[in-house]
């Protein structure tokens, strides 16, 4: 498998849970993942650290594509590949 520019990842919807804590943006982003369609990309702001584990194991659970996350000046930018 290729490694993702995510920087050029096209994005159909951003949710923003800076500030919210555990399990807030996890929360936010099963919501989020539901106004996305099939086969776009939900991006998830967050700075909780909690969030680098949470939204990876949930769509590997759910079976949605984790794209990567990267780091943004005081938060991170989660990249989820809507599956099914």
């Amino acid at each position: 498998m290729s490694e993702i520019d995510l920087s050029s990842v096209e994005v159909a919807s951003t949710v923003d849970a800076r500030g919210s804590a555990c399990p807030g943006p996890l929360l936010e982003a099963k919501k989020g993942i539901g106004k996305v369609k099939v086969g776009e990309v939900l991006e998830i702001y967050s700075n909780d650290s909690g969030t680098r584990t949470d939204i990876p194991a949930w769509s590997k659970k759910v079976g949605h594509a984790y794209l990567g996350v990267v780091g943004a000046d005081g938060y991170d930018r989660h990249f989820v590949k809507r599956n099914k």
